[in-house]
């Protein structure tokens, strides 16, 4: 089949919505935890989290339109810190129930049974279920005038992870933790590791 960029605009809204949402494939499910000046708690389902640098650490994530309220982007601007916490097949259902629309008072925690964890003093609420989760401090965000989005960048402080997922090399198996990704907008999927290969080289 062929979509031509005529065909895709002319597509209804949410059918071209899932259909540009899966041609990227599988994507990281995290769980972004935040807290306002207050101490009112948000969670928030995210796919777009990427790998930016090592050397510091960093990542970033695409936060969408700031045109009507977005707590997890204002709570992340006011406080300066953030922690991305993966999903496991023990949490989706619950995960994927934060992208519900929840009025600025009401934390995810709470309506999705989620439990709250605090570690090493950090400001920022921790998902306890998650079993690869870490602590994050804002660095900068760029606004993307192409669409309205917020590309937010941030330097990776503290990492939690089982330890049955450690190499020795430094290697996170992911499939030992039972860390699920997402397509589209919906579908949540198990891995199965094929192998690893060797460094390349020409």
């Amino acid at each position: 089949m062929h979509f031509s960029k005529d065909r895709i605009t002319a597509l209804e809204k949410h059918t071209r919505t899932h259909f540009i949402n899966s041609l990227s494939g599988f994507k990281s499910a995290n769980l972004i935890g935040t807290q306002d000046g207050q101490g009112n708690t948000n969670l928030a389902i995210v796919s777009s989290v990427i790998h930016l640098g090592a050397h510091p650490p960093l990542v970033g994530m695409i936060m969408r339109p700031h045109s009507v309220p977005r707590h997890t982007f204002e709570n992340i601007i006011e406080t300066g810190v953030y922690t991305i916490n993966q999903v496991n097949n023990d949490i989706y259902q619950q995960a994927h129930q934060t992208s519900a629309r929840y009025a600025k008072d009401e934390s995810e925690f709470d309506a999705t049974g989620l439990k709250t964890e605090y570690l090493n003093e950090f400001n920022a609420p921790f998902v306890a279920q998650s079993r690869l989760k870490y602590a994050v401090k804002f660095v900068e965000n760029q606004h993307l005038a192409v669409n309205g989005t917020e590309l937010v960048i941030g330097e990776i402080m503290d990492v939690y992870v089982d330890e049955s997922a450690l190499q020795s090399d430094g290697f996170l198996d992911l499939q030992a933790i039972d860390t699920v990704a997402v397509t589209g907008l919906d579908s949540y999927h198990t891995a199965n590791k094929l192998t690893r290969l060797p460094y390349a080289k020409k």
